[in-house]
């Protein structure tokens, strides 16, 4: 099976000046008279207390960053195993985010794109269905007019979407009426036929919400991305993403291996009995589960708790690919566990060593009733009636990714546009569960913190 993908990171951004100057006042910093009397604490070491510390760097605030475990990256984070280069979890990077454009060095990340559409799978003995991009690849995307994922009116109705979307300021989605992302493409007027077949799948790998009880705004948002950039991943894994922001940081800033256990504006203890002082004040960057325990304040008692949005990520290793294409690959068959899957090595060959093809598999859920190799052997079955059983008999599971919290709640009501961080005297919050769920929700709500701490100290320019 093969589907022709051109290349489509045209003329990649050029990354800010920003990084440049982040450089320079890291040298400034560590110079200043003042950085060693008084500091700032930010806890929590993934993309948003990455992107505080990398603000505060360029701000000339001097800081200490504890992290519980003993990397930084959070859920953005890749393992080198035996040469494959392991994603935790099933994450896709959109190049038409505003800030990571901003604030990270595209041409650096080496991005490798996908194909600007999805193969569908509609049953065993069916064939898988092509949808493509009709702006990026119109002549392709006749081929999908009388497919039966979705109705002619439904192909048409994508299309004046993603125009719609992508003409529409981020203001205007954000302050729209909101509802469940089901109950507007309902109103959209799209036809059960191609949200059971395509949308539910692709969003729920998104989202992680095969319900699609997330808000309309963030779904509006999402997909103005998807229509205005590339999905990609960075050559070296979603890690390079982490790895590239971490490594602007000053040296002795950041602790390892320090768990906070309490916080309060005047500093962070750890779960060791130490006290960090924050003179400056604290950013407290750690996920939603571990932020409300850390500040009960953060809880909204009115919203009623969701079950936590879970995803697990399965991979395998084979000698060939049955798709030889880098695209994305749907279950819009209503059946089994299996949400979407992709040959990880068609989009990026560094993804495995020389001669191998690396798979990876995505559920939704937690399957915490499934031990690992159960799992493998029936997501083997199950993939068996996609492409036939003697095709993915011999591929070898490789290892198996449970990631408990994969996103906050992003059901209605929300405020994507981001919250004050100002949440105490002193004390600053940010992550994907005070702005948007996405990669650049995090590393906004982590430049308004440290924006906030500044400006509130007399520090900022």
């Amino acid at each position: 099976m093969h589907v022709y993908a051109p290349h489509l990171l045209h003329a990649p951004p050029k990354p800010h000046c920003h990084a440049a100057a982040l450089r320079f006042t890291v040298a400034a910093s560590a110079a200043a008279p003042s950085a060693a009397a008084r500091r700032a604490v930010i806890v929590g070491g993934g993309l948003a207390g990455l992107a505080a510390a990398t603000h505060l760097t360029s701000l000339s605030v001097p800081f200490t960053l504890v992290e519980a475990s003993d990397r930084l990256g959070g859920r953005v984070a890749t393992d080198v195993i035996d040469g494959y280069r392991l994603d935790r979890g099933f994450q896709i990077f959109l190049t038409a985010y505003p800030e990571c454009r901003r604030l990270l060095d595209f041409p650096a990340l080496r991005l490798r794109p996908f194909y600007p559409g999805a193969l569908v799978f509609t049953g065993a003995g069916e064939p898988f269905y092509l949808l493509s991009d009709p702006f990026r690849l119109p002549l392709r995307s006749l081929s999908a007019v009388f497919s039966p994922v979705g109705t002619l009116a439904d192909k048409v109705l994508v299309g004046l979407t993603r125009l719609r979307a992508a003409a529409t300021p981020d203001d205007a989605i954000l302050s729209a009426p909101e509802m469940t992302t089901a109950t507007h493409l309902q109103q959209l007027g799209f036809s059960p036929s191609i949200v059971e077949r395509f949308l539910r799948p692709f969003l729920a790998g998104i989202f992680f919400d095969p319900a699609l009880d997330t808000s309309s705004r963030l779904f509006e948002l999402v997909f103005k991305r998807l229509a205005l950039g590339d999905n990609a991943l960075p050559e070296d894994g979603i890690g390079a993403i982490a790895s590239q922001l971490a490594d602007r940081l000053p040296a002795g800033s950041v602790r390892l291996n320090s768990r906070a256990a309490a916080i309060d504006g005047s500093g962070v203890t750890l779960d060791t009995g130490e006290t960090i002082p924050g003179d400056l004040g604290v950013i407290v960057a750690v996920e939603q589960p571990e932020a409300e325990k850390l500040l009960p304040q953060l809880s909204i008692p009115e919203k009623p708790k969701k079950p936590e949005r879970s995803t697990v990520c399965l991979y395998f290793s084979t000698d060939r690919a049955l798709v030889q294409d880098p695209i994305l690959l749907l279950n819009g068959s209503g059946k089994g566990i299996v949400n979407n899957m992709f040959f990880a090595t068609n989009v990026a060959p560094s993804y495995a060593p020389p001669g191998k093809v690396l798979v990876s598999v995505s559920l939704v859920g937690s399957f915490a009733d499934r031990e690992d190799a159960d799992l493998a052997d029936e997501v083997v079955r199950e993939l068996g009636g996609w492409f036939g059983a003697g095709e993915v008999a011999s591929w070898t599971h490789l290892r198996t990714y449970r990631i408990g919290f994969a996103q906050p709640d992003q059901t209605p009501p929300t405020t994507p546009a981001g919250r004050d961080p100002r949440v105490g005297d002193s004390l600053y919050v940010c992550g994907d569960h005070w702005c948007s769920a996405t990669f650049d929700g995090a590393l906004v709500s982590g430049r308004r913190a440290a924006e906030a701490l500044a400006k509130d100290r007399g520090l900022s320019t």
